[in-house]
């Protein structure tokens, strides 16, 4: 059950309002990036290793599933054309579910010198830039980097020397950019300048303890929290922008989360992916959800996401 603050937070009190519910239990290799299309009144959400992205209609529980020829790590929605915006192996891509017969369209592959590598989280900041990272396949080498990718295609390498990458998230009006170290378990921070997208002053925000897990996807809600996944800390944390403070703990019955998102007509509830990656049969036994789609409803709001302007 979640675990609520005892005091009230300083960015406001809220609650979770029901228990976590699993409402596709589709049993992902690695479920990620989960995206609220306010366009469409659907979430998107992927499974990486299969090379899926799927779709729920939250209303009817309508499901369907496509699956790419390459592993598919992000989605974002286009700000004026057609189709989403999605993060592939070499990079960013177009594609339309609409019409799924046409293969995705890459934008650029910033990366064709790093043939171990492979991008993995994403987001779009409120100008329409999309924050990228990049990671080693085999989660150890500091070959992953973050990159900054403009509507044309253009693309600038913003920091480096990861292992694995997830993220970003804003606050403070978008002057902070907040961005996961996975590995070493700990969110950064850099100011931002959020007309020009230029970073500056990185530094820990954040350090899990080895208990919880590592950070994995995470997103602000309208109040400016800021919603942490723990991948093997089977929860999601809601901190305090300003000072980092865990406010509230949200427990689900599997150890691998990987990516939250606030979606719905009111963007209240939040929507949480899972992983069953390398989970053996006794793991697996523990955690039948395990790769599963979770939701939870709250009393916080979350922010549409932004589109790329590209």
């Amino acid at each position: 059950m979640p675990r609520l603050p005892s005091a009230p937070p300083r960015h406001g009190p809220f609650q979770v309002t029901d228990a976590v519910r699993c409402i596709w239990p589709a049993a992902a290799v690695l479920g990620e990036g989960g995206l609220w299309s306010v366009r469409r009144q659907c979430l998107f959400w992927v499974d990486i290793l299969s090379r899926h992205i799927h779709r729920l209609d939250p209303v009817t529980g309508a499901q369907h599933s496509w699956t790419l020829d390459e592993e598919v790590s992000a989605l974002a929605e286009r700000r004026d054309g057609e189709g989403l915006a999605i993060a592939l192996r070499r990079g960013p891509a177009f594609w339309n579910p609409d019409r799924p017969g046409e293969p995705p369209r890459y934008l650029c592959q910033p990366e064709p010198e790093r043939a171990g590598n492979r991008f993995n989280d994403a987001r779009c900041d409120a100008s329409g830039r999309w924050w990228m990272g990049s990671m080693d396949f085999g989660c150890e080498r500091l070959t992953g980097a973050l990159y900054r990718v403009e509507a044309g295609g253009a693309w600038t390498r913003m920091d480096e020397g990861f292992a694995v990458t997830n993220g970003p998230t804003w606050i403070h009006q978008g002057r902070t950019m907040l961005f996961n170290d996975t590995v070493n378990g700990q969110v950064l921070a850099y100011d931002t300048d959020p007309s020009t997208g230029a970073l500056s002053g990185r530094r820990r925000w954040l350090q899990l303890a080895p208990e919880d897990g590592v950070p994995d996807g995470m997103t602000t809600d309208a109040q400016g929290r800021v919603w942490i996944c723990h991948w093997g800390g089977g929860c999601v944390t809601c901190h305090d922008p300003d000072t980092a403070q865990e406010l509230a703990r949200v427990r689900l019955p599997v150890s691998q989360v990987t990516s939250c998102t606030f979606g719905g007509a009111d963007l209240s509830t939040l929507f949480i992916t899972s992983a069953r990656f390398r989970l053996d049969a006794a793991a697996l036994a523990r955690e039948p959800l395990a790769g599963g789609l979770f939701a939870v409803c709250t009393d916080s709001m979350g922010l549409p996401a932004s589109a790329f302007a590209g």
